[in-house]
């Protein structure tokens, strides 16, 4: 038995991961689009992957950065995706691998 005081010390609150926490990305993985409410009962919609069984947001910008690359390397098997910044400034940039 497990006492709240010592639940809530290792507790860390559900938030989805970013596809730039990932190693490396299978260009074949499934994407999933869905349309969410947030803790203001407010609707967004977001674009994730599941590795692992853990869902990981894809920002619109990396999508559009994914189809240019993969215009210029159609047999693309796998990529990277980096992250500098935070916030609404933050930038993304996606690599062949």
């Amino acid at each position: 038995m497990v006492s709240i005081k010592d639940f809530a010390k290792a507790y860390e609150p559900q938030q989805m991961k970013n596809i730039a926490d990932l190693e490396t990305v299978d260009s074949n993985i499934e994407i999933k689009k869905e349309t969410r409410k947030d803790q203001n009962n407010e609707e967004y919609k977001v674009m994730f992957i599941v590795v692992n069984g853990e869902e990981y947001r894809v920002p619109p910008s990396v999508v559009a950065q994914l189809k240019a690359v993969i215009e210029a390397k159609p047999d693309i098997a796998s990529f990277k995706v980096t992250r500098t910044g935070q916030g609404m400034g933050t930038k993304y940039q996606v690599i062949s691998l």
